[in-house]
């Protein structure tokens, strides 16, 4: 669904998390359904009318629930005058057709609320078109042969479907052309940023990048660093377009900060491919501030998934982070005391509250410091043969511009003097 459309307010939304006994379980089923809960919270026309966590031996196949489970969540559904059931996890776009049948309600998965969400969200022209390509993406595999009354009709070599078929084949065929539409559209939009970013290089300012899981404090911190109004509310995703502002440090020192689109769990492979683009500034950045919930019960799990999708994106190994313990403001007593002891024993985290303003300059102390190591630009000819440097100085993400000469290969590099220590030391 796009921006444009409008959707009815106030619709009614059950909430489900299925808890799949047979599956090995990454974390607890309470702490699940809260996150799906705060996902439907996040668009603003849905009015929760309840949430369960529904205990499943195994998945089946045509429902998701067994027989027994789907009269009972009917009824309940019936009773709680509910429009939308929200099912936190996938739903095959057959066990969606049968249970909307047999509940009478729209429903959507996981992957469906989060697109929603990003719908709703998006505010650049990339973003809006990022999302629109993955909402076709995501689509594409709803089609499901509603044969209802109609009988196969299968021609002679098994080869022709009958009318359900052929409109399914229609139906992709208008998608798969929206497709080759919007990515055209987008190659426009990545050029202009392309030259944006040409001309950002030029500048002499390093690009700090926030990053952490949804609904860490990342805004409400760019907000407090640069003095910007970015939309920062207690809601996931509630930034999904970057926003970048520089900001002077205390120390005098410019540089320019990017906000980004918060992580989140068993994010569908096919959202992290479409907003890798909305990412692109962190693959850019000269430093990392990790911002994490420090006062959420699962602040190691998210962690966690950040540092998946960061290996996911690219992100080279030798850019800098800081992890930002953020939200100490919530966390009191020995707790508090715990984690301000354990950070100050570990190189690269800082514990702050962006809401207070707490530990906020000893982060920009850190920053300076973190940022103090020059980058060096050098040539640097390799033969042939030596493709183990090679491979090291790619790996390394320092190589700007590469050429073959009739001996081997010329390399422009920029790195910092502790990366042409350990490159000399190969």
């Amino acid at each position: 669904m796009t921006q444009t459309e409008t959707r009815a307010p106030h619709t009614r939304a059950y909430v489900l998390h299925p808890d799949i006994t047979s599956e090995r379980r990454r974390r607890p089923a309470q702490h699940s359904l809260e996150e799906a809960v705060s996902l439907a919270a996040a668009l603003p026309e849905l009015e929760l009318a309840g949430a369960e966590v529904v205990r499943l031996p195994k998945v089946a196949p045509g429902k998701l629930f067994g027989s027994g489970k789907v009269e009972e969540l009917r009824e309940r559904l019936a009773a709680a005058e509910v429009d939308l059931v929200l099912v936190d996890g996938p739903v095959t776009p057959v066990q969606q057709r049968n249970l909307e049948r047999e509940w009478k309600v729209k429903l959507l998965d996981r992957t469906g609320l989060i697109l929603e969400i990003f719908a709703d969200r998006a505010r650049t022209r990339e973003g809006v078109l990022q999302v629109e390509l993955a909402a076709l993406s995501y689509q594409r595999t709803r089609l499901v042969r509603a044969w209802t009354h109609l009988e196969r009709q299968r021609g002679g070599l098994g080869f022709v479907g009958g009318p359900g078929e052929t409109q399914i084949e229609a139906d992709r065929r208008a998608i798969d052309e929206q497709v080759t539409r919007i990515r055209r559209q987008l190659g426009k939009v990545v050029k202009t940023r392309e030259l944006h970013r040409s001309a950002r290089r030029k500048v002499p300012f390093p690009i700090v990048a926030l990053v952490g899981y949804t609904n860490a404090g990342k805004s409400t911190l760019f907000n407090r660093m640069t003095g910007a109004e970015v939309m920062a509310k207690d809601m996931l995703f509630a930034t999904l377009d970057p926003t970048m502002r520089g900001v002077v440090i205390p120390s005098g020192r410019k540089v320019i900060l990017s906000d980004t689109v918060g992580f989140i769990s068993d994010l569908p492979t096919q959202l992290v491919a479409a907003f890798r683009a909305t990412l692109e500034e962190v693959l850019e950045a000269d430093l990392i501030l990790h911002v994490r919930d420090i006062s959420h019960p699962e602040t190691e799990e998210q962690a966690a998934d950040v540092a998946d999708i960061l290996r996911a994106l690219g992100v080279r190994r030798d850019v800098p982070q800081i992890e930002v313990w953020n939200k100490i403001d919530q966390v009191a007593g020995p707790a508090r005391e715990a984690l301000e002891v354990q950070a100050a024993r570990t190189d690269g985290v800082r514990v702050i509250s962006a809401l207070t303003g707490e530990g906020v300059s000893e982060l920009h102390a850190d920053i300076e410091t973190a940022l103090a190591e020059e980058r060096i630009e050098r040539v640097v000819d390799l033969p042939f043969a030596d493709g183990r440097r090679r491979a090291w100085l790619h790996e390394q993400g320092v190589v700007t511009a590469e050429e073959e000469t009739e001996e081997g290969y010329r390399l422009n590099v920029r790195w910092t003097p502790r990366q042409e220590k350990a490159f000399r030391e190969l």
